[in-house]
């Protein structure tokens, strides 16, 4: 446990260390944040202005409430999967020796944007798929339709990155990503839960530092002091936040870098060996 944890940190302090050399991108996550705060808002206001009976009841409703979710969860993923191909396109180009540019990103993404597209439509009809079944299963259909998205989400982990870099379809860039997660054993997986084990402590951290300044600036009596303490927490989040998906982004594309190559590019080999270890 604690080699995990030790290589957990050094995985965050090696993506870190190419997030400094290209601090821009951040860019791409706040891009995909404010891009999908957007995307809700104009699903949820004709709700609020029809009125949420209109998806109340009746075979019509029903209908209805399924295609506007499935369109909300295919507008969503198309935004999200975008900016996270633009991030692992950047960071790809860095770990090839390269000095890319928010422009580089975004130009990588849209080049890739139909089979980006398909992608997320597959992802919004397994999602719609699974929230159905769920809805009209018991507890132990809950837990199982619960056990398909996780299998669904960790088979499909470097789907993004293979779109990025090879010509092909969304179908056969989920069949690629599924054939490395087999034949890896998913080991890729505890790197990423080993990045977000890192996360989450600098976020406890973040909370306990945060929560003693407001709790500080209380006893001064300041309403404006409170105020700017408040804002300095929830800033303080955003920016972990975007470093976090920052961080994702860039180990994302080394993995399936070194995956694919055997190259550590700005990674540590024993670092990434820990990580990522081929089925024998």
């Amino acid at each position: 446990m604690a080699g995990r944890i030790a290589n957990s940190f050094a995985l965050v302090k090696a993506s870190a260390n190419v997030l400094r050399l290209d601090k821009e991108l951040m860019v791409f996550p706040l891009l995909s944040g404010v891009a999908t705060i957007l995307v809700t808002a104009s699903f949820i206001a004709p709700i609020f202005m029809v009125g949420p009976e209109i998806f109340a009841e009746g075979a019509d409703a029903s209908y209805l409430a399924y295609t506007w979710g499935f369109l909300f969860y295919l507008v969503q993923y198309t935004v999200i999967f975008f900016f996270n191909a633009a991030l692992v396109g950047a960071a790809l180009i860095r770990l090839d020796g390269g000095d890319p540019t928010v422009g580089d990103g975004l130009a990588i993404a849209s080049k890739r944007m139909g089979s980006i597209l398909g992608y997320a439509a597959i992802a919004a009809t397994v999602g719609m798929l699974l929230r159905f079944i769920a809805e009209r299963a018991g507890f132990l259909g809950r837990i199982a339709t619960g056990l398909v998205g996780m299998a669904w989400t960790l088979t499909t982990y470097l789907t993004v990155p293979i779109l990025v870099t090879k010509d092909i379809g969304p179908i056969d860039a989920i069949k690629e990503s599924v054939a490395i997660f087999k034949r890896t054993w998913g080991e890729q997986v505890v790197g990423n839960f080993g990045m977000g084990f890192a996360v989450f402590a600098m976020g406890l951290s973040w909370t306990i530092v945060s929560v003693a300044l407001v709790v500080g600036v209380v006893s001064l009596g300041s309403i404006p002091l409170v105020v700017l303490a408040c804002a300095v927490m929830v800033l303080g989040y955003v920016f972990l936040a975007l470093f976090a998906s920052a961080l994702n982004g860039i180990y994302t594309a080394a993995l399936y870098r070194y995956a694919m190559t055997g190259d550590v590019g700005l990674f540590d080999s024993q670092i990434m060996g820990n990580a990522f270890r081929p089925k024998k």
